[in-house]
């Protein structure tokens, strides 16, 4: 059986010619909530430990690499975009990634897919100014 939750509610009501009041309704607030599934939960979090690693490609050939960093550089300050997600994607990583800048910096949003559902995404934001 699924343990029952009760708390007491509380209405605030403004006073605009006074302090404020609350009142409180001494009725219970009852929840049934479903059985946990943790398939999806799981399946998640191993996607996003993929998502990490391969992350970690991008940043350590960033990294490592001054080439590599003016190439991803240049081709932003030029608004290339497909070139900007070319180079990200020549680091090796097979991950759905979607890259934007602004002339502070830029972002990188990796995302997985379990099935036909988006299960989990990482955000990479760098600075370069």
């Amino acid at each position: 059986m699924l343990p029952i939750y009760c708390h007491p509610m509380y209405l605030i009501v403004p006073n605009y010619y006074g302090p404020r009041q609350d009142y409180r309704m001494n009725y219970p607030f009852n929840r049934q909530f479903p059985d946990v599934n943790p398939t999806m939960f799981e399946q998640s979090a191993k996607s996003m430990q993929i998502l990490m690693k391969e992350a970690s490609l991008v940043l350590n050939k960033l990294a490592q690499s001054k080439d590599f960093a003016t190439k991803v550089m240049y081709a932003a300050q030029q608004s290339n975009m497909n070139e900007v997600d070319k180079l990200i994607k020549s680091t090796g990583i097979k991950s759905t990634v979607k890259t934007s800048f602004n002339p502070d910096g830029i972002q990188m949003k990796l995302t997985s897919s379990i099935g036909e559902a988006e299960c989990c995404h990482l955000t990479v934001s760098l600075r370069w100014l």
